[in-house]
């Protein structure tokens, strides 16, 4: 299996990637196809597919900054079963990101990532893809070592259209196990600068965010 890095919505395997995103995401999930452009060309963004036999049957979206030493994980797909895609995808990210942070002089403090709740939310469609069940996901973050930060999340529509989503926790996996919160300011540090591309965002949105910079820190609660 190869791990290939997607800088181009020219790419042919971008198309395979963006209609298996269509298959498995709910659509307020999925970036319209045109509007990949400018974030495939980023060189902060990291697109990467798994390809076995010449088809995608994975992929993962993730980008790491270095003022803050984190990484986010934005998405991460397995297309087919019992290939090994998702331990594939995961330790090339974990790989690929260690020798981004040791290139800044450090070790990586660790990655956020949204996971969907099916326990308070159960109608999410996710493709009829095993793998990519709810509960089978929520559970996989655990076994990586992803914990719940443990604040009411909610997040901008990528539809652009201003509407809150909500359903989904904030998670956060520490390079240093023994770690149990995180600085509430650089939770809300990052997520502005992370959702600064999206112009409109729900008024519950900027509630939370600024109820995180008058607090302290964040609690990382399990999975």
């Amino acid at each position: 299996m190869e791990y290939i890095r997607i800088s181009s919505i020219e790419d042919p395997l971008f198309r395979s990637l963006h209609q298996l995103m269509t298959e498995v995401f709910p659509p307020e999930e999925v970036l319209e196809f045109s509007l990949w452009k400018e974030p495939l060309e980023d060189p902060g963004i990291r697109v990467f597919v798994a390809v076995h036999e010449g088809e995608v049957v994975g992929t993962t979206e993730y980008r790491y900054y270095p003022d803050w030493n984190v990484a986010m994980t934005d998405f991460t797909i397995i297309g087919r079963e019992g290939l090994g895609i998702g331990r594939f995808l995961a330790t090339s990210r974990l790989k690929d990101l260690q020798a981004l942070a040791a290139a800044e002089g450090q070790e990586l403090l660790g990655m956020f990532a949204e996971i969907y709740d099916p326990y308070r939310v159960e109608d999410f469609a996710f493709g009829g893809v095993k793998p990519m069940d709810p509960f089978v996901r929520r559970e996989v973050l655990s076994h990586l070592g992803y914990q719940r930060l443990d604040f009411p999340y909610v997040h901008p529509s990528w539809l652009g259209d201003g509407e809150a989503v909500t359903g989904l926790d904030l998670c956060f996996m520490p390079g240093d196990e023994e770690r149990t919160s995180l600085s509430a300011g650089l939770v809300a540090d990052f997520l502005t600068r992370y959702y600064s591309v999206l112009d409109s965002k729900p008024q519950s949105w900027h509630a939370m965010v600024e109820q995180l910079r008058s607090a302290d820190k964040v609690e990382l609660r399990p999975l």
